[in-house]
Protein backbone atom coordinates (compact mmCIF):
# COMPACT_ATOMS: atom_id res chain seq x y z
CA UNK A 1 0.00 0.00 0.00
CA UNK A 2 3.15 2.55 1.24
CA UNK A 3 5.09 2.32 -1.64
CA UNK A 4 7.23 4.90 -4.25
CA UNK A 5 10.49 7.40 -3.49
CA UNK A 6 8.44 8.97 -0.69
CA UNK A 7 7.91 6.40 1.26
CA UNK A 8 11.04 4.74 1.03
CA UNK A 9 12.83 8.41 1.60
CA UNK A 10 10.18 8.84 4.75
CA UNK A 11 11.65 5.87 5.85
CA UNK A 12 15.41 6.35 5.40
CA UNK A 13 15.25 9.76 7.31
CA UNK A 14 13.32 7.85 10.58
CA UNK A 15 15.82 5.26 10.53
CA UNK A 16 18.65 8.06 10.43
CA UNK A 17 16.98 9.60 13.29
CA UNK A 18 16.55 6.44 15.55
CA UNK A 19 20.48 5.63 14.91
CA UNK A 20 21.18 9.45 15.68
CA UNK A 21 19.33 9.16 18.96
CA UNK A 22 21.17 5.96 19.66
CA UNK A 23 24.32 7.26 19.08
CA UNK A 24 24.39 10.23 21.34
CA UNK A 25 26.36 9.80 24.09
CA UNK A 26 26.14 11.74 27.37
CA UNK A 27 28.90 14.53 27.67
CA UNK A 28 31.98 13.61 29.95
CA UNK A 29 33.19 15.25 33.28
CA UNK A 30 36.53 16.31 34.38
CA UNK A 31 38.10 13.46 37.09
CA UNK A 32 37.36 14.93 40.31
CA UNK A 33 40.61 15.21 43.03
CA UNK A 34 39.73 13.16 45.95
CA UNK A 35 40.01 16.80 47.28
CA UNK A 36 37.43 18.23 45.14
CA UNK A 37 34.20 19.54 46.74
CA UNK A 38 30.60 18.95 45.14
CA UNK A 39 27.97 21.29 45.70
CA UNK A 40 24.29 19.99 45.81
CA UNK A 41 22.20 23.20 45.19
CA UNK A 42 18.56 22.69 45.50
CA UNK A 43 15.35 23.03 47.74
CA UNK A 44 13.80 20.59 49.96
CA UNK A 45 14.32 17.56 47.76
CA UNK A 46 18.61 18.52 48.56
CA UNK A 47 18.13 19.64 52.16
CA UNK A 48 16.40 15.97 52.88
CA UNK A 49 12.92 16.80 54.01
CA UNK A 50 11.56 13.85 55.44
CA UNK A 51 14.79 12.20 56.55
CA UNK A 52 17.57 12.46 59.19
CA UNK A 53 20.47 14.87 57.95
CA UNK A 54 22.66 12.29 57.33
CA UNK A 55 20.21 10.57 55.15
CA UNK A 56 20.07 13.36 52.52
CA UNK A 57 20.99 12.33 49.26
CA UNK A 58 24.08 14.91 49.19
CA UNK A 59 25.17 13.20 52.78
CA UNK A 60 24.74 9.61 51.18
CA UNK A 61 26.51 10.96 47.98
CA UNK A 62 29.25 11.65 49.63
CA UNK A 63 30.26 8.87 51.38
CA UNK A 64 29.68 6.54 48.19
CA UNK A 65 31.91 8.51 46.21
CA UNK A 66 34.46 9.75 49.19
CA UNK A 67 34.20 13.56 47.72
CA UNK A 68 32.73 16.48 50.18
CA UNK A 69 29.57 16.76 49.11
CA UNK A 70 28.15 20.32 50.24
CA UNK A 71 24.21 20.50 50.87
CA UNK A 72 22.88 23.75 49.85
CA UNK A 73 19.56 22.69 49.40
CA UNK A 74 17.10 25.32 51.35
CA UNK A 75 13.23 24.23 51.66
CA UNK A 76 10.56 25.80 49.91
CA UNK A 77 12.75 27.48 47.36
CA UNK A 78 11.98 28.35 43.65
CA UNK A 79 14.02 28.74 40.65
CA UNK A 80 14.22 33.34 41.12
CA UNK A 81 15.20 32.58 44.60
CA UNK A 82 17.99 29.97 43.56
CA UNK A 83 19.70 32.19 40.89
CA UNK A 84 19.84 35.02 43.60
CA UNK A 85 21.54 32.36 45.87
CA UNK A 86 23.78 30.71 43.98
CA UNK A 87 26.86 33.07 43.53
CA UNK A 88 27.15 33.63 47.10
CA UNK A 89 27.03 29.89 47.25
CA UNK A 90 29.40 29.26 44.75
CA UNK A 91 32.31 31.81 46.18
CA UNK A 92 31.59 30.01 49.14
CA UNK A 93 32.12 26.90 48.37
CA UNK A 94 34.14 26.60 45.42
CA UNK A 95 33.61 23.67 43.84
CA UNK A 96 34.23 21.64 41.18
CA UNK A 97 31.07 19.91 40.19
CA UNK A 98 27.25 21.61 40.64
CA UNK A 99 24.34 19.22 41.08
CA UNK A 100 21.07 21.50 40.42
CA UNK A 101 17.99 19.99 41.72
CA UNK A 102 15.26 23.20 42.01
CA UNK A 103 12.10 23.56 39.98
CA UNK A 104 9.59 21.57 41.96
CA UNK A 105 8.58 24.54 43.99
CA UNK A 106 7.78 26.79 41.07
CA UNK A 107 5.60 23.67 39.59
CA UNK A 108 3.29 23.22 42.82
CA UNK A 109 2.95 27.30 43.08
CA UNK A 110 1.81 27.23 38.83
CA UNK A 111 4.72 29.58 38.43
CA UNK A 112 5.61 30.46 34.70
CA UNK A 113 7.10 27.24 33.54
CA UNK A 114 9.25 29.43 31.04
CA UNK A 115 10.85 31.55 33.65
CA UNK A 116 11.62 27.90 35.63
CA UNK A 117 13.52 27.22 33.08
CA UNK A 118 15.40 30.37 31.87
CA UNK A 119 16.42 30.88 35.74
CA UNK A 120 17.76 27.25 35.33
CA UNK A 121 19.49 27.78 32.24
CA UNK A 122 21.01 31.32 33.47
CA UNK A 123 22.39 28.57 36.72
CA UNK A 124 24.18 26.42 34.45
CA UNK A 125 25.55 28.98 32.69
CA UNK A 126 26.54 31.51 35.58
CA UNK A 127 28.24 28.05 37.16
CA UNK A 128 29.42 26.59 33.88
CA UNK A 129 31.36 30.25 33.08
CA UNK A 130 33.08 29.85 36.38
CA UNK A 131 34.85 26.30 35.38
CA UNK A 132 31.63 24.69 37.36
CA UNK A 133 30.60 21.46 36.08
CA UNK A 134 27.12 20.57 35.94
CA UNK A 135 25.01 17.81 36.21
CA UNK A 136 21.11 18.82 36.26
CA UNK A 137 18.36 16.84 37.61
CA UNK A 138 15.22 16.69 36.00
CA UNK A 139 11.93 17.34 38.39
CA UNK A 140 8.97 16.17 37.73
CA UNK A 141 5.32 17.99 37.69
CA UNK A 142 2.89 16.43 40.41
CA UNK A 143 -0.88 15.85 39.72
CA UNK A 144 -2.57 13.61 37.56
CA UNK A 145 0.49 11.06 37.12
CA UNK A 146 4.09 13.04 36.57
CA UNK A 147 5.46 14.74 33.79
CA UNK A 148 9.23 15.58 33.39
CA UNK A 149 8.68 18.99 31.58
CA UNK A 150 10.66 18.41 27.79
CA UNK A 151 12.78 21.59 28.78
CA UNK A 152 15.06 19.62 31.12
CA UNK A 153 15.60 17.65 28.08
CA UNK A 154 15.97 20.48 25.82
CA UNK A 155 18.28 22.26 28.05
CA UNK A 156 20.58 19.41 28.82
CA UNK A 157 21.06 18.74 25.21
CA UNK A 158 21.86 22.80 23.95
CA UNK A 159 24.07 23.87 26.94
CA UNK A 160 25.70 20.48 26.89
CA UNK A 161 25.27 19.09 30.40
CA UNK A 162 24.57 15.87 32.00
CA UNK A 163 21.18 15.36 33.05
CA UNK A 164 19.65 12.91 35.30
CA UNK A 165 16.09 12.34 34.18
CA UNK A 166 14.16 9.41 34.71
CA UNK A 167 15.72 8.71 39.32
CA UNK A 168 12.93 11.33 40.66
CA UNK A 169 10.22 10.42 38.58
CA UNK A 170 10.91 6.64 39.68
CA UNK A 171 11.41 7.76 43.27
CA UNK A 172 7.88 9.22 43.70
CA UNK A 173 6.42 6.76 41.55
CA UNK A 174 7.06 4.47 44.62
CA UNK A 175 4.95 4.95 48.12
CA UNK A 176 7.91 2.71 49.20
CA UNK A 177 10.79 5.23 48.97
CA UNK A 178 7.99 8.05 50.29
CA UNK A 179 7.68 10.08 53.62
CA UNK A 180 5.05 11.97 52.42
CA UNK A 181 3.24 13.06 48.79
CA UNK A 182 6.64 15.70 47.42
CA UNK A 183 9.83 13.96 49.49
CA UNK A 184 11.24 11.00 49.71
CA UNK A 185 12.23 9.18 53.06
CA UNK A 186 15.72 7.57 53.41
CA UNK A 187 14.99 4.84 51.23
CA UNK A 188 14.57 6.93 48.42
CA UNK A 189 17.04 9.58 48.78
CA UNK A 190 19.32 6.91 48.86
CA UNK A 191 18.22 5.70 45.30
CA UNK A 192 18.94 9.32 44.26
CA UNK A 193 22.43 9.37 45.38
CA UNK A 194 23.26 5.84 44.43
CA UNK A 195 21.43 6.35 40.77
CA UNK A 196 23.90 10.04 40.89
CA UNK A 197 27.05 7.80 41.96
CA UNK A 198 26.53 5.57 38.91
CA UNK A 199 25.90 8.40 36.61
CA UNK A 200 29.33 10.12 37.91
CA UNK A 201 31.05 7.22 37.31
CA UNK A 202 30.05 6.84 33.93
CA UNK A 203 30.84 10.05 33.23
CA UNK A 204 34.63 9.83 34.32
CA UNK A 205 34.14 12.07 37.17
CA UNK A 206 34.96 9.28 39.54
Amino acid sequence: MFKGPLFRGTALALCLLFLLAACRQDPKLSPLPEDAVVLAFGDSLTFGTGAKRDESYPAVLSRLIGRRVVNAGVPGEVTAEGLARLPRVLEESRPALLILCLGGNDFLRRLDEKRARDHLRAMVRLARSQGVEVVLIAVPKLGFGLQIPDFFRQMAEKEEVLLDEKTLEKVFSDAALKSDPIHPNAAGYRQIAESLAKLLRRSGAI
